[in-house]
């Protein structure tokens, strides 16, 4: 064997092996970067539930905790009232108008049902004579699908869903019966978070063990009034690009909130 085939032999060997070397970094740069927007997308969905839970605690209590064990109790045991509220323009004595505002409560839910599920009211689209539902309770709606036939301008129209969920009920409209646009027509309900999420590890960030979000809720006077902010944020971002001191605001760690202003948006947004 000559130089000039050792050569060739050698050049094709370093050749091969810095061609794998390349696919390799490559494939594992791809890889990286997968792990990381599945772990992120993990902890936005976690960050998200948190939110969730903590608007709904707000809106019971009148202000947000930066107390884990008040927040998973308040998931596992607490009540969240459904209320009416009407008000009434009476006229008085001295020809002046005054309302008075009355709530009433018109039933009790587990907060954790407020927290996970959401309800959409399908309502009839626009007014026409009634031909059927395309669905019975119990169903499970997919967005998109037939939903109920309307004859508008006689001509048989099939409305669609505009969003997914069990039909829980069904208003008592009849083939043949004129609806008005508006006219509600049936009620579906979703699950808004995994049900069989473990609320114990509501703090803990995603991929990691004992990793917990940083948390941190107060009343703050924000020009002459006082009110509640809230903000949490994964400490240990995955990607290390999310350094804290990262002027673009979508680099830094996610979170969501702020502790100078009124707002529960996340950074992911």
């Amino acid at each position: 064997m000559n130089v000039t085939k050792i050569v060739s032999i050698v050049f094709l060997l370093g050749s091969l092996g810095l061609g794998y070397y390349l696919i390799n970094s490559v494939k594992s740069t791809i890889d990286e970067r997968a792990l990381i927007s599945d772990r992120e997308d993990a902890v936005i969905e976690k960050l998200k539930l948190i939110r969730e839970a903590e608007i709904v605690y707000q809106e019971v209590n009148g202000n947000y905790t930066s107390d884990w064990d008040k927040l998973i109790d308040f998931i596992k045991n607490g009540e969240y009232p459904i209320i009416q509220k009407r008000e009434t323009v009476v006229t008085l004595s001295y020809g002046a108008d005054s309302s008075i505002i009355t709530i009433d409560t018109l039933d009790i839910i587990p907060a954790r049902e407020r927290i996970f599920k959401e309800t959409y009211n399908v309502n009839s689209a626009n007014n026409g004579i009634f031909r059927g539902f395309k669905v019975k309770v119990g169903d499970y709606a997919t967005q998109g699908a037939g939903a109920y036939t309307l004859n508008q301008s006689g001509k048989d129209v099939t409305h669609k869903f505009r969003e997914s969920g069990v039909v829980t009920n069904i208003q008592d409209v009849f083939e043949g019966s004129q609806v008005t646009k508006g006219d509600l027509l049936m009620t579906l309900i979703d699950n808004k978070f995994d049900p069989n999420v473990n609320i114990d590890r509501l703090p803990y960030v995603p991929g990691y063990d004992n990793v917990k979000f940083i948390i941190y809720a107060a009343e703050i006077d924000k020009s002459g009034s006082m009110v509640d902010v809230l903000e949490v944020k994964n400490p240990r971002p995955f990607d290390p690009n999310r350094a804290e001191d990262n002027d673009a605001k979508n680099r830094k760690p996610l979170r969501f909130g702020s502790k100078t202003d009124v707002t529960t948006s996340g950074n992911w947004e």
